[in-house]
C-alpha cells in the first residue's frame, strides 16, 4: 500500500511539473487568465472518458458540504495564484508553496482529524525547507529574503495565503473522496472548477480572446491540459491512500521538477547550487515513506 501512495504521488509531482513547465512556454505569449483556463479546459476530455467507467458512489451530507467548501477556497486560489505570478518574481513567490505540507499538519487534523507521526512531521519540515531552498540562487539578498519581500511584494503575501487555501482544500478534497471515490470526486471538481473560473477568465481575458483563438495559440495549452488531467488522476488516488500532509509533501517534489524543467527547457543556470534544496527534500521523502 505505501509503494502505491509513494508512485502515485511522484506521478502527480511529475505530471503537475511537467503541465507547469509546458504553461510558462505559453505564458510567454497570451493572458494569463486564459492560459489557465484553457488548461483546465483540455484536462476535461480525458476525464470525461474515465467518468464513463467511474460506478456512482452513495453520496452523504459530507460529500456535498465538502464538495462546495472547497469549491469557491479552489477559484480564489486560481486567482490569487495568477495574480502573484504576474506582480512578483517567481523567487519571491514560489518558495511560499512549502507552506502547504507544513500548514496541513495541523488543518489535515481539525478538519479529519490526522495526526502525523514525530518522523513524519519532521520529514515534512525537510521537504518544505528543500522546496524552500531550491530558489536561494536567485535570492540575492540571502536566505531570509523571501520572508523579507513579504513586506513589500503583495505576491509573496499572496502566495502565502494560496498555500494555506491549497491545506484547506486538500483536507476537505480528502474528505468528499471519503465519503463518495477519488476518481468520482477528482473528475466532477474539476468539472466544475473549470465551470465556475470560466466567466472571471473570460471577462479578464476578453480583449485578447479573438487573437487567442483566431491565432491558434490555445493549441499550446492541450498537452499542459492532458498532463494537468493525470495529475489530477493520481493525486485524488493517492490522497486516498495516506495523510494529506504525507502526500503533499511528496507531491512537492514538483517544485525540484520543475528546476530541472527549467535548467533543460529555458536554460536557467545555477543548477549545482541547488544540491542542497534536493538533498533535503530527499531526505525528508525518505522519512515520510519509512513513516507511513
Amino acid at each position: 500500500m505505501t509503494s502505491t501512495w509513494v508512485l502515485l504521488s511522484l506521478i502527480s509531482a511529475f505530471t503537475l511539473a511537467t503541465s507547469d513547465a509546458l504553461t510558462k512556454k505559453a505564458l510567454a505569449q497570451s493572458n494569463e487568465y486564459l492560459v489557465a483556463w484553457f488548461r483546465l479546459l483540455f484536462s476535461l476530455p480525458l476525464l470525461m472518458i474515465l467518468w464513463i467507467f467511474v460506478p456512482l458512489p452513495k453520496l452523504d451530507y459530507l460529500f456535498y458540504k465538502a464538495f462546495f467548501l472547497a469549491l469557491p477556497l479552489e477559484i480564489i486560489a486560481i486567482v490569487l495564484y495568477i495574480k502573484a505570478l504576474r506582480i512578483s518574481p517567481l523567487s519571491l513567490t514560489l518558495p511560499f508553496l512549502s507552506l502547504t505540507p507544513v500548514v496541513l499538519i495541523v488543518v489535515s487534523y481539525v478538519i479529519l482529524g490526522e495526526k502525523v507521526s514525530f518522523q513524519g512531521g519532521v520529514g515534512i519540515v525537510f521537504i518544505a525547507a528543500g522546496s524552500y531552498t531550491l530558489y536561494l540562487h536567485q535570492i540575492k539578498g540571502g536566505f531570509f529574503e523571501p520572508l523579507r519581500a513579504i513586506s513589500r511584494e503583495k505576491g509573496s503575501l499572496l502566495m502565502i495565503t494560496v498555500a494555506i487555501i491549497f491545506s484547506m482544500t486538500s483536507s476537505l478534497g480528502k474528505m468528499a473522496i471519503e465519503h463518495s471515490s477519488p476518481l468520482f470526486f477528482g473528475i466532477t471538481y474539476f468539472i466544475a472548477v473549470t465551470i465556475c473560473f470560466a466567466p472571471i477568465a473570460l471577462k479578464i481575458g476578453v480583449p485578447e480572446l479573438k487573437s487567442f483563438i483566431s491565432e491558434r495559440r490555445f493549441k499550446a495549452l492541450i498537452l499542459p491540459g492532458f498532463f494537468l488531467s493525470v495529475m489530477i488522476v493520481s493525486h485524488m488516488i493517492a490522497i486516498s491512500l495516506t495523510k494529506v500532509a504525507y502526500m503533499i509533501s511528496v507531491k512537492r517534489t514538483s517544485l525540484l521538477i520543475g528546476v530541472i524543467y527549467g535548467y533543460i527547457l529555458f536554460k536557467e543556470k545555477n543548477i549545482k547550487e541547488r544540491l542542497t534544496g534536493a538533498t533535503l527534500m530527499f531526505t525528508g521523502f525518505v522519512m515520510i515513506v519509512t513513516a507511513s
